[in-house]
């Protein structure tokens, strides 16, 4: 009910207005219940006397809601709704007797909650609900008595745990029982703890938590340092829980099952009460080392480095899985280096030794246990190890390649496929370790530049078995990779000037002799080379295609020129007009050539001369070929040979039989050269002449050679293979030795060239700096003969000392 203002005066004063007050009934009166409501205190704290009211909780019941009055309005008196105006107005009356706290208020309530902790600790029911527990500790904390409280409740938790810590102490059974027992125990513990915290919640939230003086964070903090002081610090229980637990991990480390979850608990047990690391963690971390260490030296006599790297692994998920199972993180890293450490690391040399080699072996290795192998060593940092061994194989594997003079037809297609090899090892096994990469590219280096000049011959060889046109089967893109295989090769070889001197001598056959598979494929060749080498390296290279180029538009002229048309000759003559600085040096072989032959080529001398005057022309026909019409009692044939094979061949349409001497008296090739033509001739597959004496040899003295009557082939145009096409070895030496002379020129510009900017320089200097500069392989005997060559010729001089390495030299402008 309300009033408008001034209707409601305190107790003793007289009501102002009377006639104005309109009182409106909110409810029946049976529905009222009148209370009498008292101020507890100048914040306007409430509390209200108890009522019959049983829908109101215990707190509901300590509530009061207070609307202000309006300005002016009285503070006490009936509370009066106006239902004109709609506005309530609560007015607080104060009791007329202030109630009292019983003496024996605390004594009581602690005896009830005493009696609830006893039974939570005993597992026993109580029969006051946790409402009224709860209702009992606000209590006691609102009437100041929290101090207490914690003080008791303190005092019943210390004897729990002192009764926990005898049970444990006198129990001595077998250690899985015991573990049970304790972790049994530490649940019910935090159970128990769990429930007194949720009655004490009060006294937990406004005192503990606020009073840091306590020494503890909250209730629960307090009973995790109890169960720590009292049962888990105990010597004795300590030292069961540990040694139970290192026992039960053995157990499983040797394969056994063990109660995984007992070993959860009492883990979480000690990381939970902060005893984990002190404890616990050292002594298992300590059992580890121990263990490893002897199944390490055990497994590497017993087993093969295969099954060792496979049960390392094993070892590895075991203990990762330990890890995640009862172990906390922190534990993993030493764990695990702790496993390394004394399986991989401890015996990582003897495994190289060992098994490295034969997982190696086959044309594949065995990638799944280099994988294997390359994983475990990069977790303890030996890669310095496997660098060593990888090293040391292949360059045990490749020098037995490239030492085995018998494997020199295959030795570039051998190291090609070791290569292969190796490199599918690093992709797929070794996954493209840096270090490990350039260890390959410092082994093949090593043992392709151990046999010096070969291996770049080799090289240069082939290449042109690959780019010669008699190499068919293999598509273009097969050619680019045989060629770019080649290549990786070629950057390792330190001679290149030697693979230059072959690439050139072979190229310039293949071109002369339209022996080239490809001009493009050529072209493409020269690129890489020039990508690799640069410019210089491939000017000479460039110019024979030029040359090859300018020939073809040269002869469109001469077979245009008037001087061809006046001879009317039924021959056709093709000639390739090359530069001597960019083609190998021939020399000019001796041949009696044909009439009409001869005729023709002073007719193009003539022409050549009077458009380039001033030039030297020199017939190069040992390089020559030809196409003869050959008409044979089985049909008429054309045959594809060189120069030498057709002066002997034109011959026989003069007679039908010559003796060797008389070949060779007529045609006047060299003696070397005519036999190796009458072998092409007469001994091989297309055998277009026949010899008296049976046998490949030549007998210069009873040898008879005739056109062979009973010649026959499928084909109508048949090449006859070419000597000019195999390598003497007069041939390879003076390709050879002309790089040899080339390389002592280069050494004695080097030493000239860092004479003059030096001005002096001793001689172990000079050697040092000459070895870096030069581009080829050299020995030291070498350069010394280069350099007393240079002082015998003034360019240098000594100036101090007797002997070489002792001698310093001075440069004589």
């Amino acid at each position: 009910m309300s009033t408008g203002p001034n209707a409601i005066s305190k107790k003793g004063q007289k009501r102002k207005n009377p006639s104005t007050a309109s009182i409106a009934s909110v409810s029946s009166p049976q529905q009222i219940k009148k209370r009498k409501i008292i101020d507890v205190d100048q914040d306007h704290n409430l509390s209200t006397l108890p009522t019959n009211n049983t829908n109101m909780s215990g707190f509901q019941r300590r509530k009061a809601t207070v609307l202000n009055a309006p300005p002016g309005a009285a503070t006490s008196g009936p509370v009066v709704a106006n239902t004109l105006n709609k506005k309530k107005v609560l007015k607080i009356k104060p009791f007329d007797i202030q109630p009292m706290v019983s003496p024996t208020f605390e004594q009581d309530t602690w005896n009830v909650l005493k009696k609830a902790v006893v039974c939570i600790f005993n597992t026993e029911g109580f029969n006051m609900s946790s409402e009224e527990l709860y209702k009992c500790v606000t209590d006691m904390c609102l009437h100041n008595l929290a101090s207490n409280l914690f003080s008791k409740l303190k005092a019943e938790c210390v004897e729990h745990v002192k009764s926990l810590q005898q049970q444990l102490i006198n129990r001595t059974p077998e250690p899985l029982a015991y573990l049970r027992l304790v972790a049994g125990t530490w649940n019910r513990f935090i159970g128990e703890m769990d429930i007194l915290r949720s009655i004490f919640l009060y006294l937990d939230r406004t005192f503990v938590m606020n009073t840091p003086t306590l020494g503890y964070t909250s209730l629960w903090d307090m009973g995790l340092n109890l169960f720590r002081a009292h049962v888990a610090e105990t010597p004795e229980i300590e030292q069961k829980i540990v040694q139970g637990l290192l026992h039960l991990i053995k157990q499983e480390r040797d394969g056994e099952s063990i109660d995984r979850a007992v070993v959860q608990q009492l883990i979480r047990m000690l990381v939970t009460l902060q005893l984990y690391t002190a404890f616990f963690e050292s002594k298992f971390i300590e059992e580890t080392v121990g263990h490893y260490r002897e199944e390490g030296k055990l497994l590497m006599n017993e087993r093969n480095v295969e099954e060792y790297l496979l049960h390392i692994e094993n070892r590895l998920k075991q203990e990762t899985d330990r890890c995640k199972s009862f172990l906390p993180q922190q534990t993993k890293r030493a764990l695990i280096q702790a496993l390394e450490q004394q399986l991989i690391a401890a015996h990582s040399k003897d495994v190289l030794a060992k098994g490295f080699d034969h997982m190696m072996s086959g044309s594949e290795g065995r990638p799944s246990d280099l994988s294997r192998l390359y994983s475990l060593l990069k977790m303890v940092d030996g890669m310095d190890d496997l660098k060593a061994s990888f090293c040391e194989y292949i360059k045990k594997n490749g020098l037995a390649i490239v030492n085995d003079v018998e494997r020199d037809k295959t030795m570039v297609q051998d190291v090609l496929e070791f290569k292969s090899k190796i490199d599918n090892i690093f992709e797929t096994s070794f996954q493209k370790n840096e270090q490990l990469k350039f260890s390959i590219k410092s082994s093949f280096e090593s043992f392709l530049n151990s046999r010096q000049n070969k291996p770049a011959e080799l090289i240069a060889k082939f290449i042109d078995s690959k780019l010669r046109s008699g190499n068919k089967g293999q598509s273009e893109e097969e050619l680019d990779r045989s060629l770019d295989n080649a290549i990786v090769l070629f950057r390792f070889i330190n001679g290149k000037d030697m693979f230059e001197a072959f690439y050139k001598k072979d190229l310039a056959k293949r071109l002369l002799l339209n022996r080239s598979a490809s001009t493009d494929a050529e072209k493409q060749m020269i690129g890489k080379l020039k990508t690799e080498c640069g410019s210089v390296f491939t000017n000479k290279l460039e110019g024979m295609f030029k040359d090859v180029d300018i020939s073809h538009d040269l002869m469109n002229g001469f077979k245009k020129s008037q001087a061809v048309k006046k001879m009317d000759s039924n021959m056709d003559l093709n000639v390739t007009v090359i530069t001597t600085g960019y083609w190998p040096s021939y020399n000019p072989e001796p041949v009696n050539l044909p009439l009409p032959i001869a005729q023709l080529q002073d007719v193009f001398k003539e022409f050549y001369l009077e458009k380039h005057t001033g030039r030297l022309l020199k017939w190069q026909n040992s390089l020559g070929q030809c196409t003869l019409r050959a008409e044979l009692e089985r049909g008429k044939k054309e045959l594809q040979v060189s120069v030498y094979q057709a002066v002997t061949l034109l011959l026989f349409n003069d007679k039908q039989q010559y003796t060797y001497d008389e070949i060779q008296t007529l045609t006047g090739i060299v003696p070397d050269e005519l036999k190796r033509t009458l072998q092409s001739l007469s001994v091989s597959k297309v055998k277009v002449l026949k010899k008296s004496v049976k046998g490949v040899a030549i007998d210069v003295s009873h040898d008879v050679f005739s056109l062979n009557d009973k010649f026959e082939h499928p084909l109508f145009r048949i090449r006859i293979n070419n000597v000019q096409m195999e390598e003497t070895k007069e041939e390879q030496e003076n390709t050879e030795e002309s790089v040899f002379v080339d390389r002592q020129y280069q050494i004695d510009a080097c030493v000239v060239r860092i004479m003059k900017a030096r001005k002096t320089l001793p001689h172990q200097q000079l050697m040092a700096e000459l070895l870096h500069q030069l581009r080829f392989p050299c020995k030291g005997s070498e350069i010394k003969k280069r350099i007393e060559s240079l002082l015998d010729r003034e360019y240098i001089e000594r100036v101090t000392g007797g002997s070489d390495a002792n001698c310093t030299y001075k440069y004589v402008a």
